[in-house]
């Protein structure tokens, strides 16, 4: 069995996203297949999991039944996660199953911290960042939050969810997500300079540090970032971080070098990436084995990633 084939025997969220990144298939079987993650395997599982009052698991950022008094504690069953899990899965924002989904949303939920509704925002901009993702990808008006991540940038050009406690250097982890919704935002229709402008500035700061080192020393700013993991949440990692510049339309640059090699190099003997890192938290079900065994999700990633870098 071929990766290729091996990826196809995956669930439709899987499928299609092969057939479109790495099968070049007509654009009617790609919908075809898109189609099925509306009434099939992981999307129907999570589609169905949604409470009447619009939440997954009775709760916003965090499901309801989280002790608050364990304030890092990471739980991953709540609604925001949830419609990150939906988008990522390729859900159609056309299905009835889509619309119904994100209307109980609009109508109903609200943030825990400022009681805001969701497509709203919250206050933290990793935790916006998803959120803008989530509404423009799903037809929601999420100007609010586009207009308000662009003035939570810092200097260097990246974001820190910690910036309000006195953080003054931006993280990997907030600006990526923070990307990636600014992103899905432009794409959705959203037309303005400034949000162009700091998509660009922060797309710099992951340049400047090789998607993965300190500017300040070279060192590696985490190791973790060399672990490749899905579904990532709110962590970044060099997969995630080229993944997101494959999809920007950006062209590979120089300074990508040793984070293309980096995922070329994990490659297995049968042509598969392993699942690393799995972010521990209760999650609404499991969608691959256990970390160190291959990965559908990381492997689909990688190839169009080394195919968008012309290394396959």
């Amino acid at each position: 069995m071929t990766v290729i084939d091996w990826l196809l025997d995956g669930d439709p969220a899987i499928r299609w996203q092969v057939l479109r990144d790495l099968s070049d298939a007509s654009s009617d079987a790609v919908e075809l297949e898109r189609a099925r993650v509306a009434s099939e395997g992981w999307g129907t599982q999570l589609l169905t999991s949604q409470g009447a009052d619009g939440r997954w698991d009775g709760g916003t950022y965090r499901p309801g039944w989280v002790d608050e008094s364990r304030p890092f504690f990471d739980a991953w069953t709540a609604t925001h996660f949830a419609l990150q899990s939906l988008r990522e899965l390729g859900l159609s924002p056309t299905r009835p199953q889509a619309r119904n989904a994100v209307a109980l949303v609009r109508e109903n939920v609200r943030w825990e911290a400022n009681d805001a509704p969701y497509f709203q925002g919250e206050t933290e901009p990793c935790i916006n960042g998803i959120a803008l993702a989530n509404g423009a990808y799903f037809g929601q008006d999420v100007d609010r939050i586009a207009e308000r991540l662009v003035g939570d940038a810092l200097p260097d050009g990246g974001w820190n969810c910690w910036a309000a406690f006195g953080a003054t250097v931006s993280s990997f982890h907030s600006t990526i997500c923070v990307l990636e919704g600014l992103l899905e935002w432009e794409r959705a229709g959203g037309a303005s300079d400034a949000v162009r402008a700091a998509r660009e500035r922060g797309e710099a700061y992951l340049l400047e540090r090789g998607l993965f080192r300190r500017r300040s020393t070279g060192q590696v700013a985490d190791p973790r970032f060399t672990m490749f993991s899905f579904p990532t949440r709110w962590y970044y990692d060099v997969l995630r971080g080229l993944d997101y510049l494959r999809s920007s339309g950006a062209r590979p640059d120089p300074r990508l070098d040793e984070a293309i090699a980096l995922v070329a190099g994990r490659q297995d003997p049968d042509g598969r990436w392993p699942l690393e890192n799995i972010h521990q938290g209760p999650t609404p079900f499991e969608m691959e084995g256990a970390e160190g065994f291959p990965s559908r999700w990381n492997s689909l990633r990688a190839l169009r990633v080394l195919r968008w870098a012309g290394r396959g």
